[in-house]
């Protein structure tokens, strides 16, 4: 039920109307100097809807990106002077998460390994913002668009994990109908297409597909995810219907790691893999 997951306290506390504000003036300067997001991001080294996310208060600009902007536009320390109240507001950020997820979303954050495997749709650290939105609009109960978007804020600030220093080892087994299910639409379905070859040509990042030809593999029954959080050893991830549960028991978690190997064995290989999307998106 929705009133089992109480707004957190990140979503009650202000965190959020800082980048708000930040995003606000983001966009006031790159019109002024007379960019496109899409040529900014270039600049920045993001792609476009990761700038649109920033300007809109739903994504959190790292310290770095911060100290580019302020050197493109020429903003003589407006940028850089801000970062103390920006790594503030990441830090009661944190906290946004369910109850349910705070644990599990803690050490994803610090993990040094990240392992998935999605068999219904696209796992939530490789979603676009039109995908993810896709995804939450169609929940039941219905969500309200409030609720949407502090979901969808909450997904897209999970995936700033791909620009730790160092990141970390991460890898994917999709069935091969998690591309083919055009969730969102044409528009948006070709845009995670596009996202997925993205993520998957990432030096730290391998992802297979499992073939839907493939008549049988040890993991028919759901999704799962395994991560090594710093410092800690292996632990795996589950979620079915709403149902969370944080698996730290060695033996249980040995037994999913084993699955994952032979499906990993068992899937098409990243070159495969990146050639199949390829060739799925531009059927589209």
């Amino acid at each position: 039920m929705e009133e089992r997951r109480p707004e957190t306290p990140a979503e009650l506390n202000g965190a959020a109307t800082v980048f708000v504000v930040l995003g606000k003036q983001l966009r006031l300067l790159r019109e002024k100097a007379g960019l496109n997001q899409r040529e900014f991001g270039v600049l920045v080294g993001y792609g476009p809807d990761q700038i649109s996310a920033m300007e809109r208060g739903v994504r959190t600009p790292r310290p770095e990106f911060l100290r580019k902007a302020d050197e493109i536009f020429g903003a003589d320390g407006l940028f850089i002077e801000v970062i103390p109240q920006v790594e503030e507001a990441m830090s009661r950020a944190r906290t946004r998460h369910p109850e349910w997820y705070r644990s599990y979303a803690s050490m994803e954050a610090e993990a040094v390994e990240l392992h998935h495997y999605s068999n219904h749709a696209v796992q939530g650290l490789l979603q676009t913002e039109s995908y993810a939105r896709a995804v939450f609009a169609k929940r039941r109960p219905f969500l309200s668009e409030e609720t949407i978007e502090k979901r969808v804020a909450d997904r897209l600030s999970r995936q700033q994990v791909f620009e730790r220093l160092p990141p970390p080892v991460a890898s994917y087994v999709l069935e091969e109908v998690v591309l083919d299910r055009p969730i969102g639409g044409p528009r948006v379905h070709a845009e995670q297409l596009r996202r997925l070859l993205e993520v998957g040509s990432m030096t730290n990042v391998e992802m297979q597909v499992m073939p839907t030809r493939t008549e049988e593999h040890p993991s028919l029954d759901s999704a799962f995810n395994l991560l090594v959080p710093k410092g800690q050893t292996q632990v795996a991830y589950i979620e079915a219907q709403s149902f969370p549960r944080l698996i730290t028991d060695r033996e249980e978690v040995r037994k999913i790691a084993d699955r994952y190997g032979t499906m990993r064995a068992m899937a098409l290989s990243p070159i495969e893999t990146r050639s199949l999307i390829k060739q799925k998106l531009e059927k589209r």
